[in-house]
């Protein structure tokens, strides 16, 4: 049977499809001889002459012995074929090598830098938990101490000896510390090893008898101060306008800081010094400059400035402490004023400016209370700075203001007019900007360039995603031909 072959050399699609393929052994009229072939083959007995069998073998292999001409094609496509599937599986498998050695290390560096900062995120995430049970602890304890003055009050009237039974309370600050030292810490230290080591706040002698006069008397008389005289304006005014002119210690704090210590000026603090004077003077017009008003307004912002005061002096002479340190600098002023003030109370008590009938009346529960909660309030400021944001802190100290607010309204002692209400918001909003950070102005601007440029990258992301979108869908649209010859 005879072939007629395409103009093209491809008599049937079985030939391209073997010839596309690169089948080796295939030239043109395969299928069409291989047919003919097999319909050739006769079977033969043995023993028995078969004549057709040579014939047959011969038009078996008489295609293959063509010309070179027509064989040369055939063997350049077969190597072609074979050639160009091999290389590109090499290709592809030199390719996806050469991507797993190099997508390798750029994916543990990314599962890396997602780690870290999954880890940064968790850190923040405690620390801002940690700020907020703070937060809710420091004014919850600040109002708990001023609400339980007020009720000692009813009964019991002698503000120093309060003052000074609290404030030796302090003495049990470094126990607790060291308690907390031996549950939390791997390496445990000995109690003098602990307290010779948080003495190096008083210089690299540590705690000696000169320094322990020297340093400790002016600040113990301080804290003496601030404390008394906060317990007087209680007694002159309700608890929330006490504790919103004491807010005013940061105003006074920023004043002294610049003149004294040459602080670096910022106008935006020198604003929230000047709300803040103008709260104190509404807050005493609020009553129509009322002699008791008037008194406790100056009792008020006495407290706040020695409390001022205080800080601006442990900052120039014995710099920043940790905890360890502001927990033993703390206790030596408990012992300071239980050693050397506690003469104090008894003159009075002799002179019966303060005077009780005897030990037994005296309300016990109370006092203990007040001091138990001041001593609390003082850890947790101490303690807030280490596990949290120090500014958060002051946000604690702030809340104080608006929680004795809804006591006293609870209570019933207290009527906010327009002027006491703005005055008390004045003092607050002037708080709160004594505590932006010096750099503000420079934080605001890069925050600022910083949304500009995420939005920035986040439009072009979109452009860039869009438009491979658009190439895919045309590719996977698009059809690639295959030359069949």
């Amino acid at each position: 049977m005879d072939v007629k072959a395409a103009p093209n050399g491809v008599a049937t699609i079985e030939d391209r499809i073997l010839r596309i393929t690169g089948y080796y052994g295939y030239y043109p009229g395969y299928s069409s001889q291989k047919n003919t072939s097999r319909s050739s083959v006769t079977r033969c007995k043995p023993g028995a002459n078969c004549p057709s069998s040579h014939s047959s073998i011969s038009r078996q292999l008489s295609p293959l012995s063509v010309t070179e001409d027509s064989s040369a094609p055939i063997l350049e496509l077969q190597s072609r074929g074979s050639s160009g599937v091999c290389g590109h599986r090499a290709e592809r498998q030199n390719k996806s090598g050469d991507d797993g050695t190099q997508t390798h290390p750029e994916n543990s560096s990314q599962e890396n830098r997602i780690k870290a900062r999954c880890l940064s995120c968790m850190s923040m995430v405690l620390k801002a938990a940690w700020g907020l049970l703070i937060i809710l602890s420091v004014s919850s304890s600040w109002v708990g101490t001023t609400q339980i003055v007020k009720i000692t009050y009813k009964n019991f009237y002698c503000p120093f000896f309060m003052t000074w039974f609290s404030t030796n309370w302090n003495i049990m600050f470094f126990p607790v510390y060291y308690s907390g030292h031996l549950a939390t810490a791997q390496e445990k230290q000995s109690p003098m090893k602990k307290f010779r080591e948080c003495s190096r706040i008083f210089g690299e002698d540590g705690l000696t008898l000169k320094l322990f006069l020297k340093r400790t008397a002016p600040f113990s008389i301080l804290w003496t101060l601030t404390n008394y005289l906060y317990l007087l304006a209680l007694k002159k005014l309700t608890a929330t306008d006490v504790s919103a002119l004491f807010c005013c210690n940061k105003a006074f704090v920023f004043l002294l800081s610049w003149i004294v210590l040459k602080d670096r000026f910022m106008g935006v603090r020198i604003v929230a010094a000047i709300m803040a004077i103008t709260g104190i003077v509404m807050m005493a017009y609020a009553d129509n400059f009322h002699a008791d008003s008037i008194i406790g307004v100056a009792f008020a912002v006495g407290s706040a400035s020695t409390s001022a005061l205080y800080k601006v002096l442990f900052k120039m002479f014995l710099g920043s402490a940790n905890f360890g340190e502001a927990a033993h600098f703390v206790s030596t002023l408990g012992f300071f004023n239980l050693i050397f003030i506690s003469f104090t109370p008894i003159i009075l008590y002799f002179t019966k400016v303060e005077h009780w009938s005897s030990f037994a009346a005296l309300p016990w529960g109370c006092l203990c209370g007040m001091a138990g909660l001041w001593l609390a309030f003082n850890i947790l400021v101490n303690v807030g700075v280490v596990l949290t944001y120090p500014i958060l802190i002051s946000i604690g100290t702030v809340l104080s203001v608006p929680g004795n607010a809804a006591v006293d309204l609870l209570k019933q002692e207290v009527i906010f007019n327009v002027v006491r209400l703005a005055a008390t918001i004045i003092i607050c909003i002037g708080f709160l900007l004594m505590l932006l950070p010096e750099e503000w102005d420079e934080i605001t601007l890069r925050f600022i360039n910083s949304l500009k440029e995420k939005k920035s990258e986040e439009h072009v992301d979109d452009i860039t995603d869009s438009s491979v979108h658009l190439r895919s869908r045309s590719r996977a649209n698009g059809t690639v031909s295959i030359p069949l010859a």
